[in-house]
């Protein structure tokens, strides 16, 4: 459903279906960034100032929707952020990446969006005030070419134009002249409405983790070993992918170290310990050079970086191996598992799910089945 300005009503009807859409009702902000009020007459204004930009009604139906989402969405988890300080002023630290991954769990969930566009509405999310100030960024071209790499620089610049066009503020025509300002840096950066080519995966991977590297280096590639790292809710197939793509190779599994010593997966003094056999495992394989799975769930990106770090200093390649099957299918998957997860279990899990991005590994591969 898009928004209409004749059609006042639409509003109405998504609060009374959408918790999340109604929670912006009561969500306050700063008067000095944000005098029209309330995240709720934000997020409206924002839709209207979508629809009065001529780029938005030159983009094709689908783009449309995708950019109409992400505005509907972009503020959503001010509600769980907002906080009030002791001068008077509002504030919400990390709304955009909280919202991030309620987009995520809403679009996969409730609302069910093929990956590839789900992933663009949650960057979008995610990103959408980089261009107001992106040039005050310690590195402005390594933030932006790794944000190009998500989702499409054009989106991304109407969502901001709409953004600012949505508030009363003084710094308004600031804002504006910011987004300007960013669509020049884009075309210069050769990112505008796409991503920034690089010669390889591994020249794109030594220049997103290497502050002082130039986008047009190439380096030398020499590894010793190649791991494999997945990632995936409990009940996505992990399983099933080793054994239909890695038959044979030795595999690490943080499940399989529980099992042995009788040890719950809910202990979590005993999950440290559980890490640390594996990673003496992965150890012995890093030395010998030979390749290996890392068989776990692996959701976060703190989790997987600590992991990288250590085959990484053994001279490794790196590949993050992300599996995901449609909701309905997941649930039914983990319910014939013969160590199933509880459903709250499953839930809290989604609600921190973080996909890998293209600067965690020499290599990302996807396998996302789509719905029948």
């Amino acid at each position: 459903m898009m928004w209409c300005l004749t059609k006042e009503k639409q509003w109405e009807s998504l609060a009374q279906q959408f918790r999340w859409v109604a929670d912006m009702h009561q969500v306050v902000q700063d008067p000095y960034h944000h005098a029209e009020g309330s995240v709720a007459i934000h997020t409206q204004r924002v839709l209207n100032a979508l629809h009065e930009l001529t780029e938005f009604a030159a983009l094709p139906p689908q783009q449309q929707e995708l950019l109409w989402a992400a505005a509907l969405l972009h503020d959503v988890e001010k509600r769980s952020t907002t906080q009030i300080d002791s001068d008077g002023r509002v504030r919400s630290p990390q709304h955009a990446k909280r919202g991030e991954i309620t987009t995520r769990t809403l679009l996969y969930r409730d609302i069910a969006t093929p990956f590839q566009l789900r992933e663009q509405i949650a960057a979008l999310v995610r990103f959408h005030g980089l261009p107001q100030w992106i040039m005050t960024r310690p590195s402005p071209e390594r933030a932006l070419l790794s944000t190009a790499l998500r989702l499409d620089t054009r989106l991304l610049a109407m969502l901001a134009r709409a953004d600012a066009m949505g508030r009363d503020c003084e710094d308004q025509a600031m804002l504006l002249e910011n987004i300007e300002l960013f669509e020049l840096f884009c075309q210069e950066q050769q990112c505008w409405g796409e991503a920034r080519p690089f010669g390889s995966q591994y020249q794109r991977y030594h220049y997103l983790t290497h502050p002082a590297a130039s986008p047009d280096f190439v380096p030398y590639e020499q590894f010793a070993s190649e791991v494999t790292l997945l990632c995936a809710l409990p009940g996505m197939g992990k399983d099933h992918y080793i054994a239909r793509h890695a038959a044979g190779m030795a595999c690490i599994s943080l499940d399989d170290i529980r099992r042995q010593h009788r040890l719950s997966p809910t202990d979590k003094q005993a999950t440290g310990w559980v890490v640390q056999q594996a990673k003496q495992q992965a150890r012995v394989l890093l030395r010998r050079g030979e390749p290996f799975i890392w068989n776990a769930t692996n959701i976060t990106r703190q989790l997987r970086s600590q992991l990288i770090e250590l085959f990484i200093a053994y001279h490794a390649r790196v590949k993050i191996v992300y599996l995901e099957v449609p909701y309905a299918q997941w649930l039914q998957q983990n319910a014939k598992r013969q160590h199933s997860v509880p459903q709250q279990a499953m839930n809290q899990m989604l609600g921190k799910l973080e996909i890998p991005q293209a600067d965690e590994a020499h290599e990302i591969e996807l396998h996302v089945q789509s719905a029948q």
